[in-house]
């Protein structure tokens, strides 16, 4: 039986993944710091429970390895958990910014180092790190959420060309906003900000609509099926994300009028 280690599985992105993968027949782990929810989730779906916290880096070796221990391969390792900081960046502490690093940037870097050298060894296996749309355009208002997501993006990238060679794929997951508790979390346990306070309507006016979960989560499971690098929902990301490769100025200004819309920018 295939197996997977999906990080941040208790909810949102992650909670859907991994209720899909566990329906196509994988066994499934999921890990995250909420317990409770993460029981609840493995009850619901027959999956497998870890308490995770991603910026503990031998915790996640730890889990990655028993895993593929106890079941004798590595076939998925779904480095999603994440977390959700905005604000005006002269609003954002150094705790911001050191927070959403050690989470969303070292979290998924902690990850492949556990999960990459068992798949090279094993000769398969596919890594998916979970980035964002605003990994591929100019996202101001949340610059600590953006840097992480753009680094992301490139290590993937990066990865997926030197993983080939051992027989292990990458791909990265770009979403747009997603209906997911994550908008109504935003900054988690750092100073507020009023754009954190407002996160879900705020994403609302950016997109229109906000994606359905279970949406995203069949796209991902497709394109980790075809093997795509970057996984872009939905169309309305994809066309954004078209517009700035070719037109990168005016995405920016496009960005740029956004913030000037702003009250007491």
């Amino acid at each position: 039986m295939r197996t997977a280690v999906v990080t941040g599985g208790a909810s949102g992105i992650g909670r859907a993944v991994a209720r899909e993968l566990r329906r196509r027949g994988v066994a499934v782990t999921i890990a995250d710091v909420d317990e409770t929810a993460g029981k609840q989730v493995a009850a619901d779906f027959g999956l497998e429970f870890a308490r995770l916290d991603v910026t503990d880096a031998g915790a996640v070796a730890a889990l990655v390895t028993r895993v593929r221990a106890e079941r004798g391969r590595l076939d998925f390792m779904f480095n999603n958990a994440g977390i959700a900081v905005g604000g005006r960046t002269r609003e954002l502490s150094l705790d911001h910014w050191d927070r959403t690093i050690d989470v969303n940037l070292r979290g998924v870097v902690h990850g492949v180092r556990a999960a990459y050298p068992i798949m090279a060894d094993q000769g398969f296996g596919h890594i998916v790190n979970t980035a964002s749309l605003a990994g591929l355009l100019p996202a101001p208002l949340m610059l600590p959420y953006t840097a992480t997501k753009h680094a992301v993006v490139g290590l993937s990238l990066a990865l997926r060309a030197e993983a080939a060679a051992y027989g292990v794929r990458v791909s990265v997951v770009c979403p747009g906003f997603t209906d997911t508790p994550l908008l109504d979390h935003a900054n988690p346990g750092l100073p507020p900000t009023e754009l954190a306070a407002n996160a879900r309507s705020a994403a609302v006016r950016a997109q229109g609509r906000l994606y359905p979960v279970d949406a995203l989560a069949d796209d991902i499971l497709r394109g980790v099926a075809r093997n795509k690098a970057l996984i872009v929902a939905p169309a309305s990301g994809r066309a954004a994300w078209r517009v700035a490769r070719l037109w990168p100025a005016a995405a920016v200004r496009v960005a740029g009028l956004a913030i000037r819309r702003l009250p007491g920018r």
